[in-house]
């Protein structure tokens, strides 16, 4: 909640993708006793400047210079805590703000000149960063560009399914096969992050389960770090219709290359390839290309690759 009572509802966020989530709402100036409405806060480098040991930011009343800095460090240790034991699948943060900005927050440097940088993230930000480091996280404000919300639903879910995972009985077989399924989804964020996973996977036999499970989460996780684009998405696309060249004739292959190069030029969206795609696997029965994550990443109906 806006220090002043207010708040910036998300029509995406609290219509199309609630009924697929559990929010878990936190507010920290409110749960660490400042209330609302209240004074505004904001980050001011410390004494010793933003590289200081201890305390590179300060967190402070914009007109009183009350310090909030210890007891929002306090709160959020406990806080994260109870996170952690939460299981969440991901994390939308408030942008700007000096708690739970993600990046570019402003930094007070000059109190009476009213000089600001934007370098700093919120305290709380930066708990939960350093916490749950492989936990999906985004700040609200990027959700607005189609792609970057693409992505982040899709790590989400992605997120879910690792965990799940490994939090079952598993054998090395039970980890190629979830590997295999995600080939093409991992593909089109990243082949470096694919080969770095194929060469764990390769080796699984030989490594404690517990420290496998650790190493190919972080790594499966890291690999959504890079956006997929109109370019990865049609080299997938393209692997897709080699293992359906044997069964199209010659107009359903020009018509499928030809949507493919129009999403790559940013002609039709995601969608539109993918559709047909999803109609020739089903009538010529793929089963490689049906078990491929790839087709449906998240829920249909949050339409997401309507838009990028």
């Amino acid at each position: 909640m806006r220090y002043d009572g207010g708040h910036k509802r998300d029509p995406f966020l609290m219509d199309a993708f609630a009924p697929h989530v559990e929010w878990v709402p936190v507010c920290p100036e409110v749960e660490v006793g400042m209330g609302t409405p209240r004074e505004p806060v904001h980050l001011v480098a410390a004494a010793g400047g933003l590289r200081s040991a201890e305390h590179r930011v300060r967190l402070v009343g914009v007109q009183s210079g009350r310090d909030w800095t210890r007891a929002m460090a306090r709160w959020c240790e406990d806080r994260v805590s109870e996170l952690r034991r939460a299981d969440l699948s991901g994390y939308i943060l408030k942008k700007d703000s000096p708690s739970c900005g993600l990046q570019r927050v402003r930094v007070c440097v000059s109190p009476r000149a009213g000089s600001y940088i934007r370098t700093g993230r919120g305290l709380f930000a930066q708990a939960l960063l350093d916490a749950m480091p492989n936990l999906p996280i985004e700040d609200e404000g990027r959700l607005h560009d189609p792609r970057i919300r693409e992505s982040f639903v899709e790590r989400v879910f992605a997120y879910q399914r690792v965990r799940r995972f490994f939090a079952g009985r598993w054998t090395v077989g039970d980890l190629v096969a979830f590997h295999t399924a995600h080939k093409l989804q991992l593909l089109s964020h990243s082949r470096q992050a694919y080969a770095v996973l194929g060469r764990l996977v390769a080796r699984a036999a030989s490594l404690p389960r517990r420290d496998l499970a650790v190493e190919y989460e972080a790594a499966f996780m890291t690999a959504w770090q890079r956006t997929a684009t109109p370019g990865r998405h049609a080299d997938v696309l393209h692997h897709m219709l080699g293992h359906l060249k044997r069964d199209l004739d010659d107009d359903s292959r020009r018509e499928l290359l030809g949507l493919i190069e129009d999403h790559r030029k940013g002609l039709v969206p995601l969608v539109v390839p993918l559709t047909l795609i999803r109609h020739h696997v089903r009538q010529h029965r793929i089963e490689y290309l049906a078990g491929q994550v790839y087709l449906d990443p998240h829920p249909r109906e949050l339409c997401l690759r309507n838009h990028v």
